[in-house]
Formats: structure tokens, sequence, C-alpha cells
């Protein structure tokens, strides 16, 4: 039956936050800070500007647009979910509740390796800018080396507690927006090149075909951008009257984050002097080269100093989410090693052990990327693949759930607009999954160009026969399949 709403937010017997190990002390700005700096608008922009643009020309611009829109309804079904089961680990616990232990297990483990390959792709992204800012030469070696140090520091934060991972959050924030608004400000007003028409042109870039398959293929910094407000659900149990502060902050992490990236990028367009030399190839870094030019050295370094912060703090909050995921699925015993990763610090209530996990993994990811060619395209590629396909997995079993009659009851609903709402938000996610599996690479080798939907595939594959093999998801006795009448 479904489970009443309470003046907490609907809270379980069974698995409440009565009996959480978590302490309530991140407060809504800071939750909303950590869905922030997650989604970091300056880390997708700088990671994938030159990319999307070589690829589609200054109209990639608009799939910012595209995606915002589309991830808009996912916050929207995980608003009115997270109010109604206010539970640590987001999508797992969710997935349990709207359809059961089997969909579940295999949500949380498709989650668990996004949100570890989304680590190593946030942190491979911040060596170039380590790099240029110690002033070392940048080569695969020493970007993945930078990475590991990333990831140390980061999960290093993470042990020192919720007031640490909120005041990372809190600075991490401050110092992106601002950044961004700064340098944003600067590039227009001194390094202007062009008008916002050349936003419509794609300078070449199409080939003299249609564009669309080109903009498909440059919408990954689009795709890339907008998730991280669930990070706000993840940490569920540390925040008061979640039902009421973590749905506004999943909104206000779209609507903020969102405008900052577009404004970001869109500042960056018009400060790149030659399309042509990005689309050619010829200029293969034009967010450095923009940089340099119009602030000089110091200044382009200070910035660069900046951008670490918003790369650091958005790697905490990955691990964090994780961390947290990989906690509540050993509360529930759903994986080997359970009554390790399940282990809590007394003195920092955190789950040092699962955050460890997520330090380690996607250490050990970045020294793999040494084997494929343009391994930071086709690690962030994952990345959103993975990411992506656990979202759906949750707005599928919501859509499930309400057509079987589930009437939401926490402390924010949809209403009438519920079904139509969550109807648009899978086929979107649907798209966007078939849009960044497509192989565009024809001429690299056939597992090269579908690395991403191989990798999935070995995910999932590898997930099953785990699953049906220990049968981890049926030992629990946490609430599942809840939310759909008897």
């Amino acid at each position: 039956m479904t489970v009443p709403a309470t003046p907490g937010g609907a809270e379980e017997a069974g698995r409440g936050q009565q009996d959480s190990e978590f302490r309530k002390e991140m407060g809504p700005w800071a939750n909303f800070a950590l869905g922030f700096t997650y989604l970091s608008p300056v880390v997708s922009t700088y990671t994938l500007f030159g990319t999307a643009l070589a690829d589609g020309g200054p109209p990639m611009i608009w799939a910012f647009v595209m995606a915002g829109c589309g991830q808009f309804l996912v916050a929207l079904v995980f608003g009115e979910v997270v109010a109604q089961y206010p539970i640590a680990g987001g999508v797992y616990p969710w997935a349990r509740r709207l359809w059961g232990r089997r969909w579940a297990w295999m949500t949380g483990w498709v989650y668990m390796w996004a949100l570890l390959v989304t680590i190593t792709s946030v942190a491979y992204g911040a060596g170039p800018y380590i790099a240029i800012l110690l002033g070392f030469r940048v080569t695969v070696h020493t970007t993945v080396l930078c990475t590991i140090a990333l990831i140390a520091v980061a999960v290093a934060i993470n042990y020192a507690g919720t007031k640490a991972l909120s005041w990372a959050a809190l600075i991490g924030f401050s110092a992106e927006l601002i950044g961004a608004l700064v340098v944003g400000v600067i590039l227009l007003t001194t390094h202007r090149f062009h008008g916002l028409g050349v936003l419509f042109d794609d300078f070449g870039a199409a080939g003299g075909g249609s564009y669309l398959p080109v903009f498909l293929g440059a919408a990954i910094i689009g795709f890339y951008q907008y998730y991280g407000f669930e990070a706000c659900g993840d940490v569920a149990e540390e925040v008061p009257h979640p039902g009421r502060v973590i749905p506004k902050a999943m909104r206000r992490t779209i609507y903020v984050g969102g405008a900052a990236a577009t404004f970001t990028c869109l500042t960056l367009l018009l400060a790149v002097v030659d399309y042509r030399a990005v689309i050619s190839g010829e200029d293969a870094d034009p967010v450095v080269r923009v940089l340099f030019d119009a602030l000089g050295e110091a200044g382009a370094r200070v910035v660069m100093a900046v951008v670490l912060i918003s790369f650091l703090s958005c790697t905490i909050s990955l691990q964090a989410a994780a961390g947290r995921l990989i906690y509540s699925y050993a509360r529930d015993e759903m994986i080997i090693g359970h009554r390790l990763l399940r282990k809590f610090s007394p003195t920092r209530a955190v789950p040092e052990y699962a955050l460890l996990v997520a330090a380690v993994v996607p250490a050990l990811i970045a020294f793999g990327s040494l084997i494929s060619t343009d391994a930071l395209t086709k690690i962030v590629s994952f990345a959103i693949l993975g990411i992506y396909a656990a979202f759906q997995m949750v707005v599928l079993a919501a859509l499930r759930a309400r057509l079987k009659g589930w009437k939401p009851s926490g402390e924010n609903r949809l209403g009438r607009w519920g079904l139509l709402v969550n109807a648009g938000a899978l086929a979107y996610g649907i798209f966007a999954i078939v849009n960044i599996s497509w192989p565009r690479t024809p001429d690299v080798p056939w597992y090269d160009n579908w690395i991403v939907l191989l990798s999935g595939g070995v995910v999932v594959a590898v997930g099953l026969l785990y699953m049906f093999t220990t049968h981890h998801y049926g030992r629990s006795d946490a609430p599942s399949g809840s939310a759909v009448p008897d």
C-alpha cells in the first residue's frame, strides 16, 4: 500500500530517517550548492567546449537549451519521489520503493558505475588546467597523475564529515559562480569578436550536409551539463525537512546551473577569433587560447586556479553521492563486502569504506584510460550513458507505479500534471541515451567506435550475472514496491 505522508516527508517504518546514522547538518543552501557543484557549469563547459565547437560550430550552444528542458522534467519527477522517500542513496532506494528489489539492484549497479566513471571524467578534465597552472607539459601520463591527485584531495575532504562537505560545496559554488560571471563579463567587454548571429552559423561544421547529425554529435556538452541535481537527494538523511528542501534545491540547480553554463559557453564562443581553425583541428584548445589572449598569462593563471576549485568541488560532490549510494546499497546487504561498506565513522558520521571505494575505483579507471584513443570523450560519454540510464530506470519505475495506482503523498506533488511530466521525461531520456550511444567515428577500430555502448553492455551483463548468482537483492527487509497499492 502507499506509504502515508508524515510531517517529516513521508518517512517510512523499517528504513526511515529515525534510525539513520547520518547527522542532519546540511542546510538548504548547502544542499543546493552540492547539486550545483556536482552539475558544475564551469567543469562541463571547459571540459567539452573545444570538442563541441569542433564538432558542431557555434550553434552547439543550443544543446544547453535542449538538454536543460529535458532534464528539468526528470528533476520534477525526482523531486516528487524524494519528497515521499527521503532516503540516502538516491536512485537505488527510490527504484526499490517504486518497483521492487531486482529493479532497484540493477538501477543502483548502473548508477554506481556511472558515478565512479563520472568522478574520473571530472578529475581527468582538470589535468590540463593543473599542468598549465603549475607550468609543466601536458601529456597523457601527467594528466592521469593529476587525476589521481585531485581524487585523493577530494576524498580527504569528504572524510572530514558533512559540515566539511557543506562548506566545500558552498565555497565551490561561490568561487565558480563569481568566477564565471567575472570572466564572462571581461570577455564580453574586452575580447568579443562576434555578434549573436554566429549562434545560427555552423561555419562549415556540417560540411555541406544536414546540420542535425552534426548538432546531435556536439550535443554531448549539453547532456554532460545537466545532471547533478540528483545529488541533492543522495544526502536526504542529512537535510532537515527534506520533502520541502530537496525538490526546491533540485529545480534551483537546473535554473542557476543551466543559466551559468549557457552564459559561460556564450562568452567563450564570442571570444573565439577563428571558428574554422577549431573545426579543422588547427586550434585544439580554444578555451586556453581565449583566456591567455584576453587576460594575459597572470590573469589566465588566476582563472585556472578558480577553474581548479570548480573541478575539485565537483569531484567532492560526486564522491559524496557515490559514497552514500554504496553505503545505502551495503546497508541493505545488496553487495559483496556489505559489512565493511556499511561501516560508519562514529566521529565524522561518514561511510568511510564506501568513500574509499569512490576514490580507488575512479583512480583505477584513470589508469585504464591509457589504452584508448580520445580517452576523455570516451570516459565522458560512458559516464553520461550510465547516469542517464539510471535516471530513466527511476523515471520508468515512477511511470509504471503511476499507471498501477501510485498517488504521491509527499510534500512535493505534481498533481494532475504528474503523468504527462513523467512520460515526457522518459521520452527525452530514451532519445538522449540513443544519441549518446550512437557511434560516430567509423575510421577507428570497431571496438573503439562502439566503446560507449560496449562498456554499458558489459556493466549491465556483469550486473545481471552478479545479481542472479549471488541473490544479494533478496537479503534486505527494507521496503520494496511499497509505492504500488496491493
